[in-house]
Formats: C-alpha cells, structure tokens, sequence
C-alpha cells in the first residue's frame, strides 16, 4: 500500500493492499481540519453567460476556474482538495476533464474522483459539471472571509 503524507495535513492512498491502483486519481484520501464543500461548477463566466459551447476543453478550463475561485473565498486552493465529482453528458469529454484538472492539480496530490455520465444538465448548452470536497488546515488563513 502506498501512503502519501503531503500538504502537512492531508494524507492520500494511492493504492490500497488488495485493490488495483487508479489511473488519475487516489483511492483513498484523508486530513484533518475545516472541511469544504463546493456545489458542482458549470461553465459560466462572472456575467452567468455559458463559456465553450459544444467546446468539452474550454468549458472544462472554465468549471477548474470557478472552482479554483470558489475554493479561495474559503481560503482553500486545489492542494486542499481531497474528492472531486464529476457529471458529463458523455464520457468522451473525460480526457477533456482530466487535462483541464491536470493544468492545476499536480499528479502527486491526485484527489479521489467519481465520474458519472447523466443524461442533462441544468442547460443543454453544459457538457460537465464538477463538484470539490476540500479539507484545510483547522487556523483558518489571514485572509479567509470573516463568518459573520
């Protein structure tokens, strides 16, 4: 079993004794702190206008874009993510997705994945949609948005 300890506060495994070993992502990962959820992002630009229609690249360029600035309004960044979701309207726009994700997550610090093909999307023009899961330190950073 190969066990990773990275990141100072997460842990992921890669390949659990018994169970073959994933392709592009870690079976198993783990930490501890301030745990964050982010809705499943589509490819909509800060007006809510689709980016890349019928284009699998460019709309997944634009979910890790969201993505990446969901997860700073929590003070969060693409090393604290341990699960990402994926939902395409068909499979063939994965390597699209894995390319895209490629562009910002290191292949050491892989996360957990699922990718589930379903049938639509809130908009027919959306080819995917991407969910995280993230865990951070338990302090949060400076400049975390205040709770109120």
């Amino acid at each position: 079993m190969t066990i990773t300890p990275e990141h100072g506060h997460l842990t992921r495994v890669h390949a659990p004794e018994g169970v073959s070993p994933g392709t592009g992502y870690s079976h198993v990962v783990w930490g501890t702190g301030r745990f964050v959820a982010v809705s499943g992002q589509c490819a909509f630009d800060e007006k809510g206008e689709v980016v890349g229609e019928g284009d699998a690249a460019a709309q997944a360029r634009q979910v890790f874009e969201n993505l990446r600035r969901c997860l700073a309004a929590a003070g969060a960044t693409f090393d604290d993510v341990v699960k990402l979701t994926y939902f395409v309207t068909d499979v063939a726009h994965l390597p699209a997705v894995r390319a895209a994700r490629d562009a910002v997550i290191p292949a050491d610090r892989l996360p957990a994945s699922s990718a589930v093909q379903v049938a639509a999307l809130v908009r027919p023009e959306l080819l995917l949609e991407v969910e995280a899961f993230a865990v951070v330190p338990a302090q949060p950073p400076a400049t975390a948005p205040a709770r109120p």
